[in-house]
């Protein structure tokens, strides 16, 4: 390998680009997470009314709840996150 093609500023430019984040990836991934988000709440909504029917098997319905507890848990711990964030950019001097 030849280094001096990475000290070279040309050579660092033509490397930048694959140093940035690709910006659509990043909304891909916030919607692929909402959609997870939902479709897990769905399915303990759906174990739920099957278990008062008493179509459900108990055990799947404590795993529906549970999944759906911890989805809404890490929701509000990233919510808290975000927050906290802004508030601290926020604090930040101008």
């Amino acid at each position: 390998m030849d280094i001096r093609n990475l000290t070279a500023p040309q050579g660092y430019n033509a490397a930048r680009p694959a140093t940035r984040p690709d910006p659509n990836s990043v909304g891909e991934t916030l919607k692929s997470a909402a959609t997870d988000f939902a479709a897990t709440l769905e399915q303990g909504e759906t174990a739920a009314m099957a278990a008062m029917t008493g179509d459900a098997d108990p055990t799947a319905l404590v795993q529906a709840l549970a999944q759906a507890e911890l989805a809404v848990e890490t929701a509000i711990t990233v919510r808290n996150k975000v927050v906290e964030a802004y508030q601290e950019i926020l604090r930040m001097p101008v």
